[in-house]
């Protein structure tokens, strides 16, 4: 019998995960299932560029993966069995049912309301591509002079902020942080976002507390309003919901608790990566939620599965930082040099160098997920029980 893989999420951590493991695992051995509700890759680095009516480049998840051995199924996950080891999905001839040997959990984020009032019911998000959709109508529905406000003050409100008043200089671009915007970059960094956001000629809210999504804006913490006729919400995002309804440990944001080799300390057979993991990183920092987090979380996941299969030695966990990589707008960009726990350094790449970078490093990403077998590692090697077999006298 083979040993049977299965990866649920296909973003960029379960795509890389299932990558690696056709890369490291003999297909006489494993047979590798990867589960999405999406046919296709979502590139969602780049969500902010297609709510703007930018294009992406279509990437079909059997097309990415055909002549690897990984099997692509697409259908919603509904629920885990972590004691009988089973997935129950839906797709498009109804209710079904998979079972694993060992399970990568790589569901992923979206958008969180943060408990805010009218959120879910009148704001827009770039978590993903149907949401990114909406709002690209919603934004082309608008004439000049038309409002947009964006709530968050992280690397998606900003990159989504900036976006929006580059591709609509017509429109009235506003955004709003509960801190000071970019409070956590080093000083040329903080400087250059500030002269770009003043360049873009975006109303900045600093200090402000959004307590309300309204059909006509947002209500602050002291009252007022901000008009908007279109609102975007960057200011959280949770992990899907179906982990913290099985039996595996999870902690109070949801994540599967995992060890340093992305292996739930509650289940031996489960692994989690990206966004659905609490993992540690350097120092035993927790990784935020990223795709810098998720594409090493998933190797290293991946090549410790392969390392217990095949009776070899664990990876070491050495998942750090380097940088944090902010687009603001298509024609200018910030570099934030970070220490392996993500801690600012002073120096930063700004201006088009810093372009070039963040375009190169998103083009990797996708380069990586469209050749999942290619460099290394190429060995496949067989698992320890076939070696056991294969050694038996005929």
């Amino acid at each position: 019998m083979k040993h049977q893989i299965v990866v649920l999420g296909a973003g960029y951590a379960g795509t890389n995960a299932a990558g690696r493991l056709a890369k490291r695992l003999h297909p006489a051995d494993t047979e590798i299932t990867l589960v999405n509700a999406d046919p296709e890759f979502v590139e969602r680095v780049r969500m902010h560029q297609l709510a703007t009516g930018q294009d992406l480049e279509p990437r079909a998840l059997t097309d990415v993966f055909a002549g690897t051995g990984v099997r692509v199924r697409v259908a919603r996950v509904t629920a885990v069995d972590a004691e009988r080891k089973t997935v129950s999905l839906e797709d498009a001839d109804g209710p079904g049912e998979i079972s694993y040997d060992t399970l990568v959990y790589a569901l992923g984020s979206s958008a969180a309301d943060c408990g805010v009032p009218g959120v879910a019911e009148h704001a827009h998000s770039v978590a993903g591509k149907q949401s990114a959709l909406r709002l690209r109508k919603s934004l082309a529905d608008l004439a000049a002079g038309g409002t947009v406000l964006v709530v968050g003050g992280g690397l998606t409100g900003i990159e989504a902020v900036t976006e929006i008043a580059e591709a609509r200089p017509d429109l009235d671009v506003s955004l709003a942080v509960r801190g000071e915007l970019g409070g956590w970059l080093s000083g040329k960094a903080q400087n250059h976002l500030r002269q770009a956001v003043d360049r873009l000629g975006i109303t900045l809210h600093e200090h402000t507390d959004v307590v309300g999504v309204e059909p006509a804006g947002a209500v602050i913490g002291d009252g007022r309003a901000i008009p908007a006729q279109v609102t975007v919400w960057t200011a959280g995002f949770a992990v899907h919901p179906l982990a913290a309804a099985t039996t595996l440990e999870v902690s109070a944001t949801g994540q599967i608790v995992v060890d340093e080799t992305m292996r739930s300390v509650s289940h031996e057979d489960v692994y989690a990566v990206g966004d659905a993991a609490l993992a540690p990183g350097a120092n035993g920092t927790p990784l935020r939620m990223s795709c810098a987090s998720g594409v090493p979380t998933a190797h290293q996941a991946a090549d410790a599965i392969a390392a217990r299969l095949t009776g070899r030695p664990l990876p070491v966990n050495k998942i750090g930082y380097s940088g944090q990589c902010v687009s603001l707008g298509r024609r200018d960009a910030l570099v934030q040099w970070v220490t392996p726990d993500d801690q600012p350094k002073p120096s930063a790449l700004t201006g088009k160098t810093a372009v070039r970078v963040k375009e190169m490093i998103c083009k990797s990403a996708a380069w990586s997920i469209s050749h999942p077998t290619m460099l290394m590692p190429v060995r496949r090697r067989r698992t320890v029980l076939a070696e056991q077999r294969l050694a038996l006298p005929a």
